[in-house]
């Protein structure tokens, strides 16, 4: 998995709004608790009166799929540090945890013809952005990493529950899907405990669940994160409720070589970080797991086709703001009525027919 060290601000700016709603049952100041996991601050807050005890649960399965899906981690004691480790040698069986997530990834990379790649890990970890070691590589150290991303060679075994990489080389990489799936598992967990009303904050994964008890129209109001500034720095707003807000953009990370810089979105072609117009791309959608994947699969087609891709999903509620690296704003059409962009912002709505 990725690791991403960021402030303890929220990913995308969660504005309570003016008091006023009176919902029976939730709290105007919510039960909270933080902590460092994922390679990033986390913080859930929960609304419901005398439900603080279903924070803990949440936690312990943030812990717990974290085990099973960081990659390098000290031990090398994941699941997926195991798949890995056995490449190119024999199959490992997985938890139906992990398996059902590698299933999905692979859909993700069939249905993007690779723009999503989960076993991009040969060149990410290559590159290493976002670790100290992070580094610029050669050209024929990448060509032969570009062997090895193949993930249409991923062998699953769904008798078996195993899952095999043919190849020595290869390796799988769920930094761009993990923290999706893990957000929708934190839901789950709140609801099986009874949570109606709560925020989930994993770091650029963002659900607003239920109503805010802080506002008369019961919905969150919730800022898009602005690709140029820290985190927490919002260029606009939208109101929802039970979705989720997954950004992805080239502020997270970056790695600088003389007169070039780099992010950690890779184009799975090259070798290299795409190269495109896209600054920054919000994604709002149901499930998080599909926010995740959503984020980069756009990303690798630039804001003009990204538009075009999201629009035919458009029928299940998933809409998208795309900032581009001009300072310019384009929304997805179901946006067009409900996005409001900040006075002052420095940013404009994009004309899609320049595009």
């Amino acid at each position: 998995m990725r690791k991403i060290t960021m402030s303890l601000l929220l990913g995308l700016l969660l504005l309570a709004g003016c008091a006023g709603g009176g919902n029976s049952g939730l709290r105007e100041e919510p039960y909270s608790k933080e902590s460092f996991s994922l390679g990033t601050y986390i913080r859930i807050r929960v609304y419901d009166e005398d439900q603080e005890g279903a924070l803990q649960p949440a936690f312990d399965r943030i812990d717990e799929l974290e085990d099973k899906l960081t990659i390098n981690d000290e031990a090398g004691a994941s699941e997926i540090d195991q798949i890995n480790q056995q490449a190119g040698i024999e199959p490992v069986v997985v938890s139906e945890d992990v398996y059902s997530l590698l299933k999905e990834a692979a859909n993700y990379s069939e249905e993007s013809d690779g723009g999503f790649n989960y076993v991009i890990g040969s060149i990410t970890q290559l590159w290493r952005i976002g670790y100290d070691d992070a580094r610029k590589p050669e050209q024929s150290e990448i060509d032969e990493a570009l062997k090895h991303v193949d993930y249409t060679k991923v062998q699953f075994s769904d008798e078996d529950q195993t899952v095999f990489l043919p190849e020595a080389d290869m390796m799988i990489d769920l930094g761009a899907i993990a923290k999706g799936y893990i957000t929708d598992e934190v839901v789950a967990t709140l609801k099986e405990q009874g949570v109606t009303s709560a925020i989930i904050d994993l770091g650029g994964n963002i659900y607003v669940m239920g109503d805010n008890p802080n506002r008369d129209n019961q919905l969150w109001s919730v800022g898009i994160q602005d690709p140029n500034q820290a985190r927490g720095v919002t260029i606009g707003t939208i109101e929802t409720t039970n979705q989720t807000i997954v950004t992805s953009g080239i502020y997270e990370r970056n790695l600088t070589v003389g007169d070039e810089t780099f992010h950690h979105i890779f184009d799975s072609t090259t070798g290299y970080p795409y190269d495109n117009d896209i600054a920054g791309v919000s994604i709002i959608t149901d499930q998080s797991i599909d926010g995740d994947a959503l984020s980069t699969l756009v990303y690798s087609k630039g804001i003009k086709a990204g538009l075009e891709y999201i629009e035919k999903t458009s029928d299940d509620g998933t809409e998208a703001v795309f900032v581009s690296k001009n300072g310019k704003v384009y929304v997805s059409e179901g946006l067009e009525d409900e996005f409001k962009l900040n006075e002052g912002s420095g940013y404009t709505l994009g004309n899609r027919e320049d595009l």
